[in-house]
């Protein structure tokens, strides 16, 4: 039986946000499906609504009628700073506001790794290290992470702020042995977030189960989330395909990897990424 009647996915046209549209599906009789760009035609189970995040009103549309929302709409990389400003930083905002004013009481929030990314790989990270963003687009994960806890401490919304590594089919350099996170488990943990019977303000860091990691999650047990992928399934086919790297260059030596070694986004020669 599910679990919502309406369930909300931001982001839905991205990379991750298909994944959750096919993972949590069974979780809800609706979901609600948005972003800025177009996505594939509603199934029989599903409502679909453009939608710029950077607009309040249009977010307050978007989230009427949903009892949880699972946001990862923002911009999905370093971006010049209006961007990042619009779509990122106002448009956390949006939702969370939106979510008050509509009593909804649970979001899942998608932060990053880039939060702490100037943390050093040997020292280690737990989910309660302070922030120590790498980029701006880190800068807005730290910026909505603090909002979610003012409004569980202020209005009582719970939120899993997740901390999500590196989502993709397979890991594909020897950083991604660390730090990858398979889709099935992206799903898993974002299902825990929603059906665990309290959340309050959790941080956890979305990572498959990789004997290399460069963060614990021991603090956050009570989401029940157990990956069951790993990254060293794939080890013997990066490390044949990808060399050791410089130790001390930026993009190795910190958890932020190739984010730390750019500079600011608006700069006039700037690396599009």
């Amino acid at each position: 039986m599910p679990r919502f009647n309406r369930l909300l996915i931001t982001g839905a046209a991205g990379n991750l946000g298909r994944e959750l549209r096919r993972g949590l599906a069974p979780l809800a009789t609706t979901l609600r499906l948005t972003d800025r760009d177009a996505m594939e035609p509603a199934a029989a189970h599903e409502e679909i609504m453009a939608c710029e995040l950077g607009d309040f009103d249009a977010v307050m549309q978007v989230v009427e009628g949903c009892d949880a929302i699972v946001h990862f709409g923002a911009a999905p990389v370093e971006r010049p700073w209006a961007e990042i400003l619009e779509s990122s930083i106002k448009g956390g905002y949006n939702v969370y506001e939106a979510a008050r004013r509509h009593g909804i009481r649970r979001i899942v929030y998608a932060s990053s790794i880039h939060a702490v990314g100037y943390e050093r790989r040997e020292v280690g990270a737990d989910t309660d290290t302070p922030h120590n963003p790498d980029t701006l687009y880190g800068v807005s994960k730290c910026f909505v992470e603090d909002l979610a806890k003012l409004y569980f401490n202020k209005f009582g919304i719970e939120s899993a702020c997740l901390r999500i590594n590196s989502c993709f089919p397979k890991p594909a350099d020897r950083r991604h042995l660390a730090t990858w996170l398979s889709f099935d488990d992206l799903v898993q943990l974002v299902e825990r977030c929603l059906v665990s019977e309290r959340i309050g303000h959790t941080v956890v860091y979305g990572i498959s189960d990789n004997r290399e990691a460069f963060f614990s999650n021991h603090k956050v047990a009570h989401l029940g989330y157990q990956p069951k992928d790993s990254a060293e399934d794939y080890r013997a086919e990066v490390e044949a395909r990808v060399g050791p790297g410089d130790p001390f260059d930026p993009a190795i030596e910190f958890v932020g990897g190739f984010l730390c070694a750019y500079g600011h986004p608006d700069e006039e020669e700037r690396i599009e990424l």
